[in-house]
């Protein structure tokens, strides 16, 4: 049998301004975190590693807590 797993956190990420213009390495954060599209909301979770990838390109997201 399948154990459960637990329930992680997660944080729900928005792409508010373009990637235009951005270093490559912002691009690949962005496209790491799952965003494609201005406006475009995921849901990833909140590991030390996406939180490191969101902290890069602060500026060019809108983050909210998931409960």
């Amino acid at each position: 049998m399948a154990k459960a797993k637990k329930e992680s956190k997660m944080i729900k990420v928005t792409l508010t301004k373009s990637t235009i213009g951005a270093l490559k390495n912002h691009k690949a954060c962005v496209k790491g975190l799952g965003l494609r599209k201005m406006h475009q909301t995921v849901e990833v979770i909140d590991t030390p590693q996406n939180r490191g990838m969101v902290n890069k390109v602060i500026h060019l997201l809108k983050v909210e807590d998931v409960k």
